[in-house]
């Protein structure tokens, strides 16, 4: 790392800072709307109500990042976030509660667009696989610290005779000013230089010529990110009808004690921090495409074992594994989008796809609740696990026939060199 740009490694410790904050309002705040004692489901419009407001906000997001100064919009998010969680840490009222969830989910979006683009904009091709899988690594591990940390602090709090809602409270405005912290670092990096228009006149043809590449790479760029985002969207369909429903699968199949499904949830996000760091070394033997391909290929077994097994361990075991070969080619998809599309349009490529992978999840509750009352714990779970496992081998065929003819050869040399 000490090679890497100044900018690289303050945006680093800018986003260590700020995941440790949301992880410790991920695992704390629906407990303190709980405590407020609001029921069930204000919880879930709290959530989806952010969860909207940072979906739609991906794309403006995206094309605001490409055309203004990515610095000054991760900034303001950070510090407009934390100034927003402290408020959500003491507010109590129902209108300001929903009032606060939308504007978190509006600020939260800008550094889920923004940060894949800025690194791009900061690194060159060689280094920047590496950069990206440790990337996410780092946003899940700061996530899993913030979690576990909120919680410790929570309770050492109500130990030490603090009321359950003060403790709570206190825990979140801990979160609150961790991910507020997030802006000093964002302060001292230095905006990139734009290049320099060349003065003069310049002749027609030229003009011409120039004015035909720009709609060329206009059109290549937006071919290519609806290609990307019609696979990404197959993804988000089949990760819909699982991920966000592993927790009910254990404690529902298998009457997991609630500890022993969040340690489930936690060793899968330390496995895929492992799991990442390893994505180089094979997108350096086999390209970027191939690694993909083969992570979510090797990922489908134990996807439908997970699926179809009534024993704990191993469900337990093949989730793991699955958690961390499928995940582990989000970084390399990741530095696949930048690298082919110009820097002008990386930020409205990355709100696209992530709108795609989004809309999955927003579109498969309801079907996987249908199936799982239908059918039952077991065939319920059964089947939407087959589901999956038929989008993600659908999505993978594809992936691998439209863009494996497209490596260039400078890529290739620069992930070999």
């Amino acid at each position: 790392m000490k090679s890497w740009p100044p900018n690289i490694r303050l945006f680093f410790v800018a986003n260590l800072l700020y995941q440790i904050g949301s992880g410790m309002f991920s695992v704390l705040y629906n407990l303190y709307i709980q405590e407020l004692g609001y029921g069930g489901g204000m919880n879930g419009t709290i959530i989806g109500m952010q969860s909207l407001a940072t979906a739609i906000c991906f794309i403006p997001i995206g094309l605001i990042g490409d055309k203004l100064n990515r610095k000054l919009l991760l900034v303001l998010g950070a510090l407009l976030s934390g100034l927003i969680f402290a408020g959500r840490s003491f507010y109590e009222a129902e209108n300001g509660l929903l009032a606060l969830a939308v504007l978190s989910g509006l600020f939260a979006s800008i550094f889920q667009v923004l940060a894949i683009p800025f690194l791009a904009e900061n690194s060159d091709t060689a280094q920047r696989l590496k950069i990206f899988s440790l990337f996410s690594s780092l946003v899940l591990a700061a996530q899993v610290l913030g979690s576990f940390g909120g919680g410790v602090l929570a309770d050492l709090l109500q130990a030490m005779g603090i009321s359950s809602k003060l403790s709570l409270q206190l825990a979140l405005l801990a979160g609150s000013l961790a991910t507020l912290a997030a802006f000093l670092p964002l302060l001292f990096m230095r905006e990139q230089a734009k290049p320099a228009e060349t003065g003069g006149m310049k002749p027609v043809r030229s003009e011409h010529r120039a004015e035909q590449a720009d709609r060329d790479a206009r059109r290549s760029d937006f071919k290519f990110i609806a290609q990307f985002v019609a696979v990404q969207l197959q993804i988000g369909f089949g990760s819909g009808l699982v991920i966000p429903y592993l927790n009910l699968y254990f404690t529902n199949r298998f009457d997991v004690s609630l500890s022993g499904m969040s340690l489930l949830i936690s060793l899968g996000q330390i496995m895929t921090i492992v799991s990442m760091l390893i994505g180089p070394a094979l997108v350096a033997k086999v390209g970027q495409v191939k690694a993909i391909v083969i992570f979510q290929t090797l990922s489908l077994p134990f996807l439908l074992l997970t699926g179809f097994t009534n024993l704990l361990l191993v469900a337990s075991v093949s989730f793991l594994f699955r958690q961390a070969l499928m995940n582990a080619a989000n970084p390399i998809q990741s530095s696949l989008l930048v690298d082919r599309v110009s820097d002008k349009r990386r930020g409205i490529a990355n709100s696209c796809n992530q709108t795609a992978f989004m809309l999955g999840w927003a579109t498969m509750g309801p079907v996987q609740a249908h199936l799982v009352t239908a059918y039952g714990y077991y065939w319920g779970y059964a089947i939407t696990f087959s589901i999956t496992g038929i989008l993600y081998v659908s999505a993978s065929m594809i992936f691998f026939a439209v863009f494996r003819e497209k490596r260039s050869l400078a890529s290739e040399r620069a992930l070999n060199g």
